[in-house]
């Protein structure tokens, strides 16, 4: 018999695996209750809504790019750190999987307030930290909100054309190297 947190880990597993291939619209709560093994009251008992299964989902993920993200840019200082990080971003989002739930069904269903702050807690938040080392200043909201869109519509990108990862690594590269050149003003 399974515990509690073990079943709610393998409904999450198995929910963004689905999510990620099927996305949000045609994965169905039974189907992901018949691939972890349980019954579709199960996954009512433990989240109560697709959505909220959805929701988890997306955490999973968020969750999975920021520990990629932390190993890339733990061994880098300054600049370097934020490029590493940001280089980990762009590779995960080659992924379609995770760029599905990530950039395109997270909106969608969450809401672009919820995804946020989603990833405040995660890959936000390593970003934030990273300009504020690099730039030695505490507020980088501007900053941070630019490189984040740089990066979410480079993931939808790459959902269209895998071959521009280059140019777009080139692109964030530029982004930061004038953040580099140019301190942000006092």
């Amino acid at each position: 018999m399974r515990h509690a947190g073990e079943t709610e880990d393998s409904l999450v597993l198995t929910a963004a695996a689905m999510f990620g291939r099927d996305g949000y619209a045609t994965t169905s709560l039974d189907e992901v209750a018949k691939a972890a093994g349980v019954s579709r009251g199960a996954v009512y008992h433990h989240f109560g809504t697709k959505s909220a299964l959805f929701r988890y989902a997306l955490i999973h993920q968020e969750r999975r790019l920021a520990e990629r993200f932390v190993a890339a840019s733990s061994v880098r200082v300054g600049w370097d750190a934020v490029r590493a990080g940001c280089a980990v971003v762009l590779d995960a989002y080659l992924d379609p999987g995770l760029r599905r739930i990530l950039l395109i069904d997270g909106p969608a269903v969450l809401g672009w307030r919820e995804v946020r702050s989603i990833e405040d807690g995660y890959v936000g938040e390593l970003l934030r930290r990273g300009l504020q080392r690099a730039t030695e200043e505490e507020d980088v909201e501007a900053r941070l909100s630019v490189l984040r869109g740089a990066l979410a519509e480079a993931g939808l990108l790459l959902a269209r054309d895998e071959d521009a990862l280059p140019a777009l690594t080139r692109e964030i590269e530029l982004l930061i190297s004038t953040y580099e050149r140019n301190p942000a003003p006092a």
